[in-house]
């Protein structure tokens, strides 16, 4: 009896060695999906003949060269600077993309900026031009001054939010009285 016992037991620890094992799924990886760089909690800093034009900071930086792209997420800082090296305004957003042969911007998701003269901005989506150091989108945006708040569809404005001009405007001007 014994015997049998211990010749079950074998067989039955035989069989369940035998079971076939599932093997996960591995997507291919190409060059191509890979960033040739990364970096966390990094800033880059965008100069024109040793002038400061914008100081960005990010939680996660992947550059794609063969794209001429870096894609930016966990967060995106980006202060902006005039002519005369005085800071102008910041732009916060949750993610954003770098052209890195224009070294435009696009910022994406909760975007807001906040000008040093107290106009507040806040999108879904804004372009900077790094060339014109303007700004634009075709999103609803909504801006609020000292002296106003304006609604609308569509934006361009240079990026200290000094001079803007909305499309399909709603809002309100505040009266001087």
């Amino acid at each position: 009896m014994r015997s049998l016992a211990l010749a079950v037991s074998f067989i039955l620890l035989s069989l369940a060695g035998c079971e076939e094992k599932v093997k996960p799924s591995v997507a291919p990886l190409t060059q191509q999906s890979l960033p040739s760089q990364e970096s966390w909690n990094s800033t880059v800093v965008f100069t024109d003949s040793a002038q400061v034009k914008a100081v960005l900071w990010s939680g996660h930086i992947a550059m794609y060269s063969a794209e001429h792209v870096t894609l930016l997420d966990d967060s995106v800082r980006v202060d902006f600077y005039d002519e005369n090296g005085n800071h102008t305004s910041r732009l916060t957003s949750h993610r954003g993309k770098v052209d890195d042969v224009t070294h435009d911007l696009e910022a994406n998701e909760n975007v807001t900026v906040h000008s040093d003269s107290g106009t507040i901005l806040t999108t879904e989506r804004l372009f900077w031009n790094n060339a014109t150091r303007k700004t634009h989108t075709d999103a609803f945006v909504d801006i609020v001054s000292p002296k106003e708040h304006i609604m609308g569809h569509g934006m361009e404005s240079d990026q200290g939010l000094k001079s803007y001009r909305i499309f399909k405007v709603t809002g309100q001007a505040l009266s001087n009285e």
